[in-house]
């Protein structure tokens, strides 16, 4: 049996092996060499070292972009997992209509997030014209705009997560607490928060990457308005190749980067949080 498995393996395996090579390991390892050259097209690409990474970092947009980005993020992370957990321990307690709003609380999450970005501009900007402002205007605006939209959109999703997490804890445990005259807080700090550390893994790792890639929502909403203050980093990425001719390996230099900075970050984050992790 296990030699017939070894005979079929690459008929098994090899279409989606092929696959993964030509749509990811291919591309990726060509946007490594090029963030190393200067180019238009793909026939005409001409080496030019580190360069590209010194125009990038002396860019003053993509440091502007990489703080605003950092800003975001913390603040959504904290925002998003906080508001998600709380909802799950309230709509995990059997009361009336707790579908229903599982639902309306998940439903952002189906929209796509030029139509979320839209949308919220126009509520946005309907507040603030009753001060005679728009979301343009500062970039606090926008930002906030920005932290708003992205709650709005991801805490639902994170809410199942917590739930399904939660609904995991045998009442064993739970019950035995009760018995022993543990409180809700000693309850919530000593088992439902060690033994939902999986869940806690998983939600912070998502909104991180999610946090950090925000392109069409940011697209959307501002543009990057006013002048380049409210632009996270994919869409200055995006800016640097497509907007000015001569900067495409400064392009790709910034993404390189960009992609480096969010895998250390997740890793290090999946290292401590998966430390925390209890079996039950």
């Amino acid at each position: 049996m296990e030699k017939s498995l070894k005979k079929y393996f690459l008929f098994f395996v090899g279409p989606t092996l092929i696959a993964f090579l030509i749509a990811f390991v291919i591309p990726f390892i060509a946007g490594i060499i090029l963030s190393f050259a200067r180019f238009t097209t793909m026939t005409d690409i001409s080496w030019v070292g580190f360069s590209n990474y010194v125009r990038a970092f002396s860019n003053s947009d993509f440091v502007n972009a990489l703080k605003f980005s950092a800003l975001f993020t913390v603040v959504s992370v904290i925002i998003i997992n906080v508001a998600a957990f709380s909802l799950a321990l309230l709509l995990t307690r059997g009361i009336m209509g707790t579908n229903i709003f599982r639902t309306m609380i998940f439903m952002p999450n189906l929209i796509g997030g030029i139509v979320l970005g839209y949308i919220w501009q126009f509520i946005i900007n309907g507040f603030l014209s009753i001060f005679g402002v728009t979301i343009t205007v500062d970039a606090k605006y926008g930002f906030w705009g920005l932290v708003i939209l992205s709650n709005w959109q991801f805490i639902g999703y994170m809410m199942i997560i917590f739930i399904a997490g939660i609904q995991n804890i045998p009442g064993d445990i739970m019950e035995a607490a009760t018995i022993d005259g543990a409180g809700p807080f000693t309850v919530l700090r000593k088992i439902t928060i060690p033994l939902v550390m999986p869940s806690i893994t998983i939600t912070l790792f998502m909104t991180i990457a999610n946090s950090f890639k925000m392109f069409d929502q940011n697209l959307a909403l501002t543009a990057g308005a006013p002048g380049k203050e409210t632009a996270m980093v994919a869409l200055d990425i995006y800016n640097t190749f497509y907007s000015r001719v001569g900067w495409e390996g400064v392009g790709q230099a910034k993404a390189l980067m960009f992609f480096l900075v969010v895998v250390v970050i997740t890793l290090v984050q999946l290292t401590i949080t998966r430390r925390k992790e209890i079996t039950n």
